[in-house]
């Protein structure tokens, strides 16, 4: 198995992961904000898909599959706004397993045969795909582990 095939696979465990502990959850605690948080439960759900999608498809000079809207509302430096509704809870259900499967798709086929070097705020940077999945990997386990400490307030 290829270095990206692995982290594919890894990507798509750390989605379902995500897909399990947001089932457990009302939508008024998706979005409740705890004392002493910046964010909510939900909102780190939709950061996660949308940075991948920006890590992974907009630094490769690849059409993205989410909307500018959504990429404004949840990308580094945003906040949760008005509260989410249960249409767009399952919207973020939707893409975090089809934008796995799309990633998987895309790369098998190809697609991705340039990439823009980007210094991440982690200290590293990215120059290639392999580079963008394995470092959204560890992003993504960082904002679950927000929502590990969350789901003890909400």
């Amino acid at each position: 198995m290829s270095e990206l095939s692995f982290a594919i696979k890894t990507l798509r465990q750390t989605r379902t992961n995500y897909l399990n502990l947001i089932e457990s959850y009302s939508l008024d605690q998706l979005n409740k904000i705890p004392q002493g948080f910046n964010n909510n439960m939900i909102w780190n759900f939709g950061h996660a898909i949308v940075t991948q999608q920006l890590l992974c498809y907009k630094l490769a000079g690849e059409e993205m599959y989410i909307d500018d809207e959504m990429v404004n509302r949840y990308r580094k430096g945003s906040k949760p706004g008005l509260k989410v509704n249960e249409a767009e809870v399952d919207l973020f259900k939707s893409y975090a397993m089809s934008f796995v499967d799309k990633l998987d798709t895309d790369s098998r086929n190809g697609k991705f045969q340039s990439y823009k070097d980007y210094p991440t705020s982690f200290g590293v940077t990215l120059t290639s795909i392999s580079d963008a999945v394995a470092f959204n990997n560890l992003h993504e386990g960082m904002h679950f582990g927000t929502l590990l400490a969350l789901k003890k307030l909400v």
